[in-house]
C-alpha cells in the first residue's frame, strides 16, 4: 500500500466490522497504537515496531513512511508496555531545587537537557525538591519505585550521600557539580575557581583593595572551589578581603540587600565585590545603592550569570557567564552514555569563565 491510499483506509470498513471503524484505527479518544499505524500503511505490526526501533534489516522508505504516519498519528510508545517487555522506564529524571531565581537556571538546565533527549528514546521528568527538606528523599522514592533509568542532581556536595546511595545500587547517574569522596562519577561542572581568581584580578586591575565576595552555602562542593581560588586571587594581587558576615548567596533577596547597605555603610566598607549568583546580585545592587554607594565609581562589581541580563539592567557590572544550557547537554549525554555502560571517568567535564561581551571594557 503506498502513501496515498493512507487515508482512504480511514474510511474503508473490514470483515464484522461497522462502517466508519476499521480495525486498528483511532476511535474517538482512543490512543493510537502500533496496529493502528499496521493498518494505515498496509504493514505486519512486526515490521512497524522495527521499523521505529530502526532495525537495519528494514527499508529506509518503509522507515520513513511508518514514521510519517506515525508523526501524523501523534503515536507514543506505551511506557509502561516498554517497562514490562524491557525493564525500562526510558524516563531521565532530573532532581532539581526550585527556589526563588530570578536569571532562568532551571529552564536553562532543561532546554539543554531536552535538546540531547529529543533525538533519542528517553523522556526528560522533573522532580522537584526544596534544598531545606531531605535531599535523599526524591533520590530514594527514584531508586525505590524504579521510576527512571538514570538521573541528573545538582547542589553537590564535597561527601555527598545521594552520590554513594547511587553507586552502591549501580544506578545511572550525572551530578551538576564535582564530589570530594573517592568515587568517580560522571559529572559536569562550571570552574568557580577560575571565575574567582578572574575576578579578583579584574577588581584588582580596577585599583580595588578591599574586596567581597558573596560565596555559596559553605556546605556545597563549589564554595570549597570558590574559596580557593578568592583567596589565591587576594595573594596573588595583594589585596584584602571585606567580609560578607553569614550572608550566603542563598539567603532571602531582602536579606543580601540589607547586609549589603550595612556593609557599604560600615567604617571599612569593599570597593570591589565578587557574586556567585546573579539573581543575588540584583540584592547586592540595590543595597549599595541605599547606601548611597555609586556602582562603577565608589564600587565596582563582578557577578556570575546563567543569562545576558544584568549588563541590560546595569552595564557598570562586570559579568562572566555561565552556561546553563551547555551544562544540561553535557549532563544528558553523560547521564545515558552511563546507561550504556561507559566507564565513569570518561564522561566528566568542566566549563570555563567566559567574560561577556556586555561587560564594560577598561
Amino acid at each position: 500500500m503506498d502513501d496515498s491510499n493512507i487515508s482512504k483506509n480511514l474510511g474503508r470498513p473490514q470483515s464484522g466490522q461497522k462502517s466508519g471503524q476499521p480495525s486498528g484505527t483511532v476511535s474517538g479518544n482512543a490512543r493510537p497504537t502500533l496496529k493502528t499505524i499496521a493498518y494505515m500503511t498496509g504493514l505486519g505490526i512486526t515490521t512497524v515496531s522495527r521499523a521505529l526501533k530502526d532495525a537495519p534489516d528494514i527499508g529506509v522508505d518503509t522507515k520513513e513512511r511508518v514514521r510519517l504516519v506515525a508523526a501524523q498519528l501523534g503515536y507514543q510508545p506505551n511506557r509502561a508496555g516498554v517497562r514490562l517487555r524491557t525493564g525500562k522506564t526510558n524516563v531521565i529524571a532530573l532532581v532539581l531545587s526550585i527556589e526563588e531565581e530570578l536569571m532562568g537556571f532551571t529552564s536553562q538546565m532543561m532546554f539543554g537537557i531536552s535538546e540531547v533527549l529529543a533525538g533519542t528514546q528517553y523522556h526528560l521528568v522533573l522532580t522537584p525538591h526544596v534544598h531545606q527538606k531531605d535531599p535523599m528523599a526524591p533520590v530514594r522514592y527514584i531508586l525505590d519505585t524504579g521510576s527512571a533509568d538514570g538521573m541528573i542532581i545538582s547542589r553537590t556536595l564535597p561527601d555527598d550521600p545521594r552520590v554513594a546511595l547511587m553507586t552502591e545500587r549501580n544506578f545511572p547517574f550525572a551530578t551538576h557539580g564535582r564530589t570530594d569522596m573517592g568515587i568517580s562519577h560522571p559529572f559536569h561542572d562550571f570552574d568557580n575557581e577560575a571565575y574567582a581568581f578572574q575576578a579578583v584580578e579584574r577588581l584588582a586591575a580596577r585599583g580595588r583593595r578591599r574586596i567581597a565576595l558573596l560565596a555559596p552555602p559553605a556546605k556545597l562542593s563549589y564554595y570549597l572551589h570558590t574559596r580557593i581560588g578568592f583567596e589565591r586571587g587576594l595573594a596573588t594581587f595583594g589585596v584584602t578581603e571585606a567580609a560578607m558576615g553569614r550572608v550566603t548567596s542563598e539567603a532571602p533577596l531582602d536579606d543580601i540587600r540589607m547586609q549589603m547597605q550595612a556593609l557599604m555603610q560600615s567604617a571599612e566598607p569593599p570597593d570591589g565585590i565578587i557574586s556567585i549568583s546573579g539573581s543575588a546580585t540584583i540584592s547586592l545592587v540595590a543595597g549599595l545603592e541605599a547606601a548611597g554607594k555609586r556602582l562603577g565609581h565608589e564600587v565596582d562589581l563582578v557577578s556570575k550569570q546563567s543569562a545576558d541580563l544584568l549588563n541590560w539592567i546595569r552595564p557598570e557590572i562586570y559579568t562572566i557567564n555561565e552556561n546553563i544550557r551547555h551544562a544540561g547537554r553535557e549532563l544528558a549525554k553523560a547521564v545515558i552514555a552511563r546507561i550504556d555502560g561507559v566507564a565513569p571517568e570518561l564522561l566528566q567535564s568542566i566549563s570555563g569563565p567566559v567574560w561577556s561581551a556586555m561587560s564594560p571594557h577598561d
